[in-house]
């Protein structure tokens, strides 16, 4: 997404509830300083590999990061993530124009991720 673009509300929202969880911004954080596969994330920010795995599938749902999945020379699939390049303005404004585009669904898929994060956290 390019800084001219204005996010729809479903859009905004999935952005808003990725980066509302501490792990998923110390993630983020992490994958800032540069590219890495699952295992050594994991060990770096003292993860589980399954809870790591969950935490970003909603980074990537949420455009935020990317993964690639590669193979290694000795032939093992390593999944390597990254920040994806990402601008969002929070404004009054633009949370105005993102409240106009939402979709019935969203405040319920909304609810259904906090009570899915809680459980995990």
């Amino acid at each position: 997404m390019s800084a001219i673009e204005t996010p729809t509300g479903d859009d905004l929202l999935k952005v808003l509830a990725a980066l509302g969880n501490p792990h998923r911004m110390r993630i983020v954080a992490a994958l800032f300083e540069g590219r890495n596969y699952v295992s050594r994330l994991a060990r770096e920010i003292g993860m589980s590999r399954p809870l790591l795995h969950m935490h970003l599938q909603r980074l990537e749902a949420a455009g935020l990061v990317v993964g690639t999945l590669e193979l290694s020379d000795s032939g093992k699939a390593m999944k390597f993530f990254e920040v994806a390049p990402f601008v969002y303005e929070l404004t009054p404004a633009a949370v105005a124009r993102a409240a106009a585009t939402l979709s019935d669904s969203a405040a319920e898929e909304t609810t259904a991720e906090r009570r899915e994060g809680a459980k995990s956290t």
